[in-house]
């Protein structure tokens, strides 16, 4: 069974950046979106960002204007894009696709983000 595979996490200072990245390991047909969640702890998870096949983009109130995400589609790979970090940021990251008719969901197993302020 495919699974994704994220990279990319780790501790920055207030103000830097990072790229995250999230690939699939196996084969997964007609993935429709693509998108990054967050959980910080004692938090519920919630959504940072997702993009459709076709460019299309959704970001949360709380990331507008500093994160970004992007699709290779040719490689199955979604990237996120975090600048100006806050510590508000610090969570655990997951990536997720939703693919097929069903829109079967796939996670990855996350990735550490942590800001130091």
């Amino acid at each position: 069974q495919a699974q994704l595979v994220e990279s990319g996490g780790g501790l920055v200072q207030a103000g830097g950046s990072l790229r995250l990245s999230c690939a699939a390991s196996g084969s997964i047909f007609r993935i429709n979106v693509m998108g990054w969640y967050r959980q910080a702890p004692g938090k519920q998870r919630e959504l940072v960002a997702v993009i459709v096949s076709g460019g299309s983009t959704i970001y949360a109130d709380s990331v507008k204007g500093r994160f970004t995400i992007s699709r290779d589609n040719a490689k199955n790979t979604v990237y996120l894009q975090m600048n100006r970090l806050k510590s508000e940021d610090t969570a655990v990251y997951y990536c997720n696709f939703k693919a097929g008719i069903n829109m079967v969901d796939y996670w990855g197993q996350g990735t550490q983000v942590t800001v130091s302020s």
